[in-house]
């Protein structure tokens, strides 16, 4: 089954960057760890074979040994990119005249750089280089605060952003994610060198076929970048990763000469993104499936839903909106626009090569009173549900739509850390009316049993791999800018590190992008949907030795170069709920990419009377 979900608010403690961002060693820190297990055990009774590239050369490390050597070095901080890059060239060319001792292995040189860099901007400057990833936990601004039970907590965040090229070792197979491709890629992986990561994703539902846009990912699809730019808290990193494998037969010189090349490309020139999208006329639009279609699969799902004798409570119907405009889209350009909308969300870009970019973020959208007028008969069964939240501006004339960014879980070490979230309100325009708001929320009946089934749901599955699970606080506000929500936190111990494998399977899919219960609404799902989800609403994070983090890819969109974007959107439906309501709120969660385009003067004026503001 494919298994696992996207990044949280933190993308790792990592060291002590204290005595990294201003390091004055004359020699670089060697951290160093050669592996001694290995597993020949997988939990399907399928063969997993995930394959494993390095450069084009293939192999199962399932049946080598062990890795030999797993190590990071860190040179002297220097003041710009450029310094850094001329470092590492140095650097590489040391290594290559003292070729180590082991037949396989992995390396990463690493240089601090004394300015804070936005990995985004950074990407944006290698737009020639491919494969190529980025990853943005949340970012805690000024419009986030955190209330639980009265007493507020923050946590210290490091690495904010992660962007990568070129790939040092790559995971990928057309099989469903498996305990033995996850040991594949641990095998490349330590604790002590904790930057050295595996970014990726996996598909909503790795058993559906795999369309023609989605054949480059596979069924998941993992990278440890050859060049990385890590942006800190207030500085950055400049890395570059070698990996060889003598079995894989791509030796230490190929694996060197190879991150050689990939270097001559690097640009040291970083140019600030301006965060606008350039505007272009929208040539044409459709959606898979259209009005018609939608309105008939979401009455067969009420009907299915209504019945008696079926336990389906709860089921997401997606929707694939293709749009072409006037010129390319640049994935990266348009991501850095969506992460100027909402900062407290996950951003994210995967792309392989000769392949479209798939990008995500979750940020807030905007409707008129019209609208909302229109979607307030179904707010209960609608908004809650799908973790949706509105609130009235002070204009009175517009209501802001929001979607909790959505976090799967989160590891260090043994300990595992999960979120329930469910029941939403607006927040106050004073204090007297947020407090009246807040204990509205927490004696509503109807959220208290929705939150309730979903925080008994995590506890159950994280009690299956832990020993002791403490929930804390177990039911408490958590307070937005803009909205507030019930909100309990979970944690536990892990009873071995295999345990990652097993949460990450049992985790994924949530109610959220599948429904309850997960199976009967799966189902529903394949036999509903005729077009291919990928990724989108699958898992999407990195794994790491002694971390690890993922959320849920929603609020998504496939873009290649001359043939636009495929938008994807979802919305859960449940007793009660209206097909036209629900098609309402794919146009608002679509809108989220839409509106940073210019409309020809018809689609424009269309778009205006729903309601919607571009």
């Amino acid at each position: 089954m494919a298994t696992a979900t996207l990044a949280r608010h933190s993308l790792a403690h990592f060291m002590d960057l204290e005595s990294i961002k201003y390091s004055i060693a004359a020699q670089p820190v060697s951290r160093r760890q050669s592996l001694h297990l290995f597993y020949h055990r997988c939990y399907h009774h399928k063969p997993c074979s995930v394959v494993v590239s390095m450069n084009g050369c293939q192999g199962n490390p399932r049946d080598r040994v062990p890795i030999g050597s797993i190590e990071t070095r860190t040179f002297p901080a220097v003041t710009s990119p450029a310094l850094a890059t001329d470092t590492l060239n140095l650097a590489i060319s040391e290594v290559k005249a003292t070729p180590p001792l082991f037949t396989s292995g992995i390396l990463r040189l690493q240089v601090p750089i004394q300015q804070q860099i936005e990995a985004i901007d950074w990407l944006h400057s290698q737009h020639q280089i491919h494969p190529r990833c980025f990853f943005s936990g949340r970012r805690q601004s000024k419009d986030f605060t955190e209330v639980t039970n009265g007493n507020g907590y923050q946590k210290s965040n490091n690495v904010v952003s992660v962007a990568g090229v070129g790939s040092a070792v790559l995971f990928r197979n057309v099989h469903p994610f498996c305990y033995n491709d996850w040991k594949s890629i641990k095998r490349f992986l330590s604790a002590n060198c904790p930057l050295i990561r595996a970014y990726g994703a996996i598909r909503f539902d790795a058993r559906a076929n795999i369309s023609s846009e989605w054949e480059p990912f596979g069924s998941f699809y993992f990278i440890i970048p050859q060049v990385e730019l890590d942006e800190l808290d207030g500085c950055s990193m400049l890395a570059t990763t070698i990996a060889w494998d003598n079995a894989f037969s791509w030796t230490w010189e190929q694996a060197v000469d190879a991150v050689e090349a990939t270097m001559t490309q690097i640009s040291s020139n970083v140019v600030k993104l301006s965060k606008e999208v350039t505007r272009s006329f929208i040539i044409s639009s459709s959606h898979i499936p259209c009005k018609m279609y939608w309105d008939l699969a979401v009455e067969r799902a009420l009907q299915i839903i209504n019945r008696s004798s079926s336990p389906l409570t709860k089921v997401v119907l997606a929707r694939s909106s293709k749009i072409v405009i006037a010129n390319d889209i640049d994935p990266i350009a348009w991501l850095a626009c969506l992460q100027v909308q909402e900062e407290n969300a996950y951003q994210f870009c995967l792309q392989p090569p000769n392949a479209p970019a798939f990008i995500g973020n979750t940020a807030s959208l905007i409707m008129n009173l019209d609208l909302v007028n229109r979607l307030l008969s179904c707010l209960c069964v609608l908004f809650t549900e799908s973790a949706c939240m509105m609130k009235l501006s002070s204009s009175l004339d517009l209501y802001e739509l929001y979607e909790q960014p959505e976090q799967l879980f989160h590891r260090n070490c043994l300990g595992i850390s999960s979120e329930a979230v469910a029941g939403t309100r607006a927040r106050g325009g004073s204090m007297a009316l947020d407090l009246q708001i807040q204990l509205d929320l927490l004696s509503s009946p109807k959220d208290h049993l929705e939150f309730t089934i979903v925080r008994d749901n995590i506890r159950k599955k994280l009690e299956a791999v832990c020993d002791r699970i403490v929930v804390e606080p177990n039911k408490a506000i958590r307070k937005f800018h803009r909205v507030q929500h019930l909100y309990a936190q979970l944690a536990g111990e892990l009873r071995s590190e295999d345990d990652e494998f097993n949460i990450l399977s049992s985790l994924h899919p949530t109610p959220a992008v599948c429904g309850f219960p997960t199976e009967e609404a799966r189902l529903l799902i394949a036999e509903t949907e005729v077009f291919d989800r990928g990724m989108y609403a699958g898992p999407v994070g990195w794994f790491g030795g002694g971390e690890s983090e993922f959320a849920v890819g929603i609020r998504s969109a496939l873009v290649e170069k001359g043939l636009g974007a495929l938008i994807y959107a979802g919305t859960g439906i449940v007793k009660g709920s209206n097909p036209s309501l629900e098609w309402d709120e794919l146009e608002l969660k679509t809108s989220q990419f839409t509106k940073l385009l210019k409309l020809e003067g018809p689609s424009r004026q269309k778009i205006e009377n729903s309601g919607i503001i571009i």
